[in-house]
């Protein structure tokens, strides 16, 4: 992965996370280099205030050209506004009262970008034990009968985010796609206050059955698969494991223990505390005890359907040795491609180059069409 900042790895993620779904409408390269430019490696409160700087230019951008009647010029700074202030969110800690008005005033860029689309994702609630988990269904235009993909992200991901790329890679294959924010994730956590959990596959077997009986006029519910991404490979897998009716499973990286992956992290990593709210923990020991549940011990040989895997060598937050644990484990039909440290696209999630995913995408149109 390129580093921005040299040595640098967390603020140039978030660089390399920017420029890749620039290509998606997430962002305009020069913009990110302007933002990049004024952050301090190291100095959160710099990473913050130049993306909220630049996101909120764009945001009135957009603002300026809905006014004059220019539709289209409104929808794409929208877009940018939505991902820049997302970015500017990211690192913040959950008790610090910019979080939720930055978050707040990113859905709001995006919900006015959405409007202006030709062809507009449908917004939905899905009823979740008391509360509801938001989302988005993304419907390639002109396909009658679309198969559809359930897909959430990952820790820290939003529902949102994943239009700039998954939901335009998988409308081009005349796929759908079902886009929720999750326990633990998005609004379901910042605006319903609803934790993750080690059993994803409740919120899954909800969302399926949600599918069958709302979505009968938009998609073919004979055909609904299950993906995540980042901490979401956990969440797919175990999924799939419990819900036999899923057709396909998609892993889009690889996560066999998430206590695994933080037992060995600093107390004062960037994170912490984003994950202790996600858990809805007071502490990093309360936090790792929680997340031992968070394991695939006993759950990957109950997976059935086709899966794929796609992790990449050089991921340095979910190591390459959970896509291999999770391969040898696995008993169904499986395809597993790894994409070697000396290529772009090797970073997590392949955040550094999407068009290492295409293979994954092309296998889930080619499963799905069955």
């Amino acid at each position: 992965m390129w580093h921005y900042f040299p040595n640098q790895y967390m603020p140039s993620y978030q660089v390399n996370r920017a420029l890749t779904q620039a290509h998606y409408g997430g962002g305009e390269f020069a913009e990110i280099l302007e933002a990049a430019s004024e952050i301090t490696p190291g100095d959160n409160e710099s990473f913050h205030n130049a993306w909220a700087k630049i996101g909120n230019t764009i945001f009135e951008e957009g603002e300026n050209a809905s006014k004059n009647n220019n539709p289209a010029t409104a929808r794409r700074a929208y877009l940018r506004a939505f991902n820049y202030l997302r970015t500017c969110e990211f690192f913040l800690k959950p008790k610090d009262e910019r979080k939720l008005p930055a978050y707040l005033k990113a859905i709001e860029a995006f919900h006015k970008a959405i409007a202006l689309f030709d062809h507009k994702p449908k917004q939905v609630e899905i009823p979740f034990e008391g509360s509801f988990m938001p989302g988005y269904l993304f419907t390639p235009a002109g396909v009658k009968d679309a198969p559809v993909m359930i897909m959430f992200g990952g820790l820290d991901s939003l529902a949102e985010e994943l239009y700039f790329g998954p939901s335009q890679i998988l409308n081009e294959r005349g796929i759908a796609l079902l886009v929720l924010d999750g326990p633990g994730q998005g609004a379901t956590l910042r605006v319903n206050h609803v934790h993750t959990r080690h059993d994803y596959n409740v919120p899954a077997t909800v969302a399926f059955d949600w599918v069958l009986e709302n979505l009968k006029e938009d998609v073919d519910t004979s055909r609904i698969g299950i993906m995540a991404v980042s901490m979401g490979g956990y969440m797919a897998a175990r999924s799939a494991a419990f819900e036999s009716r899923f057709k396909i499973c998609c892993i889009w990286g690889a996560v066999w223990s998430y206590y695994d992956i933080w037992k060995n992290r600093p107390t004062n990593h960037p994170l912490s505390e984003i994950v202790m709210h996600i858990v809805g923990a007071d502490n990093m020991p309360d936090t790792l005890e929680l997340l031992k549940e968070f394991t695939l011990d006993g759950v990957a040989d109950k997976i059935s359907m086709p899966t794929y895997i796609l992790h990449g060598e050089d991921d340095r937050q979910n190591f390459v040795e959970n896509a291999y644990k999770l391969k040898d484990a696995l008993t169904c039909e499986k395809t597993v491609e790894i994409i070697p440290k000396e290529s772009s696209g090797s970073a997590h999630c392949q955040i550094d180059n999407f068009t290492k995913t295409y293979n994954m995408f092309d296998w889930v149109a080619r499963e799905m069409k069955k």
